[in-house]
């Protein structure tokens, strides 16, 4: 091999120090540009990464305001709040946990807590995501811990607290829930309401509308005052930022804003008035169901009532009761499967249904002062008299009075007295004989029907309670409708073979249905006239009407709130009542009704119930109700009114009106003017609680609630 010669050395030395530089600038270069990118990161945009870097160790939590009280008009507490201890998991640090050790941590949270761990999973998953189920999941902010069990015993959280190495990332803390302190017993859970979670679709639709009073966490109102003034009772949450560290544990605050506590609504109910309500209302009930029916031979049913108190001159609900009933605590911290099937349970006569606003049933007797206010206006007068015969035929059918009994022949007046139905059948078929004998047509004049939408009948009161139902005026285009939607129902039944499990009475319905089932006959005309048939009423609608009566037309829109006062005290909002419409009668037409309805009370149908009661200081004006419906027993009705208040109960499938309701209503007249055997107290020294109060309760600083003054005047209210 030959050795190089010096020229060739020479070259390749010049080519190795060639390299050297080459790499020597390119280390350079590189070095350079490191340079250049780190000043840029570290002086040019150094700030914003140093906010970015912030940033992701700060979590925003979401501080839940304390939610407004709910008052009587006295200033007592029908709904407060609470601390309740609170289970929550911290998702962040479980997701963060193998498998295994996540299931074990589940597992013990579900036995300290006696939840199954399949509905904490289900708990833990965010709304919208895969697998999550409504009502359940959780809508609130991915790095707030997830509240899985609420109002869980002191010596739960105790343990999850004191041994947090067996429960990591599970916290134990108190927090806010409502509470019912129950004045005088009252249960009042159809006007109160209750809350649940918010829903995605609600939580949508408020962050469209920029509503910041809401947030995933939040409890929102599901029926009664607390939906109706949900937005004043709910305040405005707080914010509060922690620092946390890579395994997303809370190192510490880093600022907070605070939440604004809700508002309180003053309501016109009367705590007092409504216990006694409430406990009249049970009674009767009670002693219905162990009374037998004369009838039928069982017991009567008294599957469901209702009571109401309204101020007569505003519209103003001082008491409402109905039954059956549930308790309001059943909603806090999340109510069962079990018990919400139990509310909804038609065995359990679906206690959810708040019978006052929501119930609908014929009114039977307690109608025809309002046919009478018809009758008078359209051609009939005071002097008229008619047969009450204990019949009155129509085509081949009988309708009869109630017990077939007879009087002769008598005036508007005594027919109320008495409560004469074969008075009011005459009046009913001569209107029908003389204007809307022809089932075509459907725009025929009837007085008696278009009274009735006078007062109110047939649409809603425009309570401020959330479900009201509107009632139903069963007039020519209502059976019309309705035969168009269920003929083909009827005519199935009509066109097979009677069977077994088919009554008599039903195949020849469904047969005579099918054929004109949407002809409004002189039978559809004499029942509307008393109260009978398909026309159905709410126990508010016809204490409402009544409340007509007693003030001369004004229909009000019934308020259960007075007015909204903020955490500070000062009142941000008087709800006053409102007039829905007013009924056009002459004075002298009110006068004769109302004389009549007195009459009742004194020497009529209400007159045994009121023996001894002082009604020449307290006149009280009356009519009973026995409603019939095919298949079921009578329904009891009270309507009565006094100069200040109105009064109604109804006890569905419970008898006779006074001979049920008649005791009860007695007895809550007796709490509203503070009566005594036969002596009523003196203004002064009426029952506290039962006079409407003039003014608003006074909110003082330290949080105390001072009742309002009193006075019988009317001017104030």
């Amino acid at each position: 091999m030959r050795a190089p010669t010096r020229g060739e050395e020479a070259t390749g030395t010049r080519r190795s120090r060639l390299r050297i530089v080459v790499i020597q600038a390119l280390v350079l270069s590189l070095f350079a540009t490191l340079l250049v990118r780190l000043y840029y990161l570290q002086v040019v945009t150094g700030e914003e990464y140093t906010a970015q870097a912030a940033s992701q160790s700060v979590r925003d939590i979401v501080v839940q305001p304390q939610r407004g009280l709910i008052v009587d008009d006295m200033g007592r507490p029908l709904v407060t709040n609470r601390t309740a201890w609170v289970v929550s998991v911290d998702r962040t640090l479980l997701g963060k946990m193998g498998g295994r050790d996540r299931r074990e941590v589940l597992d013990r949270v579900a036995t300290v807590t006696g939840e199954e761990r399949a509905t904490l999973e289900k708990r833990l998953v965010t709304c919208g995501d895969e697998g999550s189920v409504s009502g359940t999941c959780w809508n609130g902010s991915p790095y707030q811990p997830v509240p899985v069990a609420t109002d869980v015993e002191r010596g739960v959280a105790l343990k999850i607290l004191e041994q947090p190495e067996d429960y990591p990332g599970v916290l134990a803390e108190q927090q806010s829930v409502r509470a019912y302190p129950r004045p005088y017993g009252v249960n009042l859970a159809h006007v109160l309401g209750y809350l649940s979670p918010i829903t995605e679709d609600e939580l949508d639709q408020a962050e469209s509308d920029g509503d910041a009073s809401v947030n995933g966490a939040s409890s929102v109102g599901r029926a009664g005052v607390e939906k109706q003034y949900d937005a004043w009772l709910r305040g405005m949450p707080g914010y509060q930022s922690v620092a946390v560290d890579s395994m997303g544990r809370v190192l510490g605050e880093d600022s907070e804003t605070q939440a604004r506590p809700g508002d309180t609504l003053v309501t016109s109910i009367d705590a007092r008035v409504q216990s006694v309500v409430e406990e009249q209302l049970a009674e009767t009930i009670k002693t219905a169901r162990a009374t037998t029916d004369t009838v039928t031979g069982r017991k009567y049913a008294a599957d469901s009532g209702a009571a109401i108190v309204l101020e007569a001159d505003t519209g103003r609900v001082v008491a409402m009761a109905s039954q059956p009933t549930y308790d309001p605590e059943v909603w806090v911290g999340g109510i069962s499967d079990k018990e919400l099937a139990r509310l909804y349970s038609e065995a359990a006569g679906t206690p959810l249904l708040g019978r006052a606003t929501q119930g609908q049933f014929a009114p039977g007797s307690t109608w025809k002062p309002f046919m009478t206010a018809g009758a008078l206006s359209n051609g009939y007068d005071t002097d008229t008299v008619l047969n009450c015969s204990s019949a009155f035929r129509v085509g081949n059918r009988d309708f009869k009075n109630y017990e077939s009994g007879a009087y002769g022949s008598i005036s508007f007046a005594k027919a109320l007295e008495v409560s004469c139905n074969t008075f009011f059948y005459r009046i009913g078929y001569d209107y029908w004989r003389r204007l809307g004998s022809d089932v075509d047509d459907v725009d025929a004049k009837d007085p008696l029907v278009e009274e009735a939408k006078d007062w109110g009948f047939g649409e809603e009161t425009g309570i401020d309670l959330p479900g009201e139902a509107s009632g139903r005026i069963a007039d020519r285009q209502w059976k019309r409708d309705y035969y168009e939607s269920m003929k083909g129902y009827y005519c199935g039944i009509s066109k097979k073979p009677q069977d077994a499990d088919t009554s008599d009475f039903v195949y020849k319905f469904a047969r005579e249905f099918c054929i004109e089932g949407y002809a409004y006959r002189a039978g559809d005309a004499v029942n509307f006239a008393i109260g009978q048939g398909d026309t159905i009423v709410t126990p508010l609608q016809l204490a409402r009407a009544y409340g007509a009566i007693a003030n001369g037309g004004t229909l009000y829109e019934p308020r259960v709130a007075k007015a909204v006062v903020g955490p500070d005290g000062k009142v941000l909002r008087r709800i006053d009542p409102e007039v829905q419409g007013t009924v056009d009668l002459p004075e002298k037409t009110f006068g004769y009704i109302d004389q009549a309805l007195a009459g009742v009370t004194r020497q009529g149908t209400m007159s045994w119930r009121m023996i001894g009661f002082p009604l020449e200081e307290v006149p009280i004006r009356s009519k009973t109700g026995s409603a019939e419906v095919y298949g079921k027993q009578s329904t009891s009705w009270v309507a009565s009114y006094s100069e200040d208040y109105v009064v109604v109960m109804m006890v569905s499938q419970g008898g006779t009106g006074s001979g049920t309701s008649g005791p009860a209503i007695r007895t809550i007249w007796e709490t509203l003017y503070g009566v005594e055997g036969d002596q009523v107290r003196p203004a002064q020294a009426a029952i506290p609680g039962t006079v409407p109060p003039t003014k608003l309760p006074t909110f003082t600083r330290d949080g105390s609630v001072l009742p309002p003054a009193r006075t019988r005047s009317k001017d104030d209210r």
